[in-house]
């Protein structure tokens, strides 16, 4: 049962996630209004921090796909880069944060994961976009033209993702942890009555 109830709280995150992702939508900078922030990280960033790195990559690589498959936001290409981009971000954070298990460390788990966010995010726009986009115009030169907005966008989606989950993260994690408690004493009170 408490594997089931795993996978139960894993696809109500990823749910989340997807949902965030579709409703809340901005470009961060007038400049560049193709680098749309939205906040669809905080429940995988969550996640990462309350199963470890493998669901957390686990649950990045479910939504990437549901979002490619349920609407038009980026397709296949989207669908990699998102994988990258939050498998960074997430993977590094939760990976710190299994070691680091204090609210220090989960600060400095979020840091290193928004640089290493932002860090691989370079060659992924510099090799892929062009792959993908050159038919469109995204040429190399191009996207190096505006790599430094792709740097700037970065730090500030991650940055503020991790801050959202800085400070939601705790009360998250009680409120599942306590519901998942409490179904398993429910059970067990169950199971002794049936053999009572």
């Amino acid at each position: 049962m408490r594997g089931l109830r795993t996978v139960v709280t894993l696809g109500i995150l990823s749910a989340m996630s997807v949902a965030l992702a579709i409703l809340i939508r901005f470009p961060i900078f007038p400049a560049v209004p193709d680098l749309i922030y939205e906040p669809a990280d905080v429940p995988i960033l969550i996640v990462g921090f309350a199963f470890g790195p493998v669901a957390g990559l686990m649950v990045t690589a479910v939504v990437a796909i549901l979002m490619a498959l349920v609407t038009s936001l980026g397709g296949p290409f989207g669908a990699l880069m998102h994988f990258l981009a939050t498998g960074a971000l997430v993977g590094t954070s939760s990976l710190i944060y299994e070691r680091l298990h204090t609210k220090s460390g989960a600060a400095l788990a979020l840091v290193a994961g928004t640089l290493a966010m932002t860090a691989v995010m370079i060659p992924a726009n510099v090799i892929l976009t062009p792959i993908f986009y050159g038919m469109y115009g995204w040429t190399t030169a191009k996207v190096i033209s505006v790599i430094w907005w792709i740097i700037a966008f970065n730090l500030v989606k991650a940055g503020l993702n991790s801050a959202i989950t800085f400070l939601v993260y705790k009360r998250v994690a009680n409120f599942v942890r306590n519901a998942c408690l409490a179904r398993r004493a429910k059970g067990e009170t169950r199971a002794a009555s049936s053999r009572a």
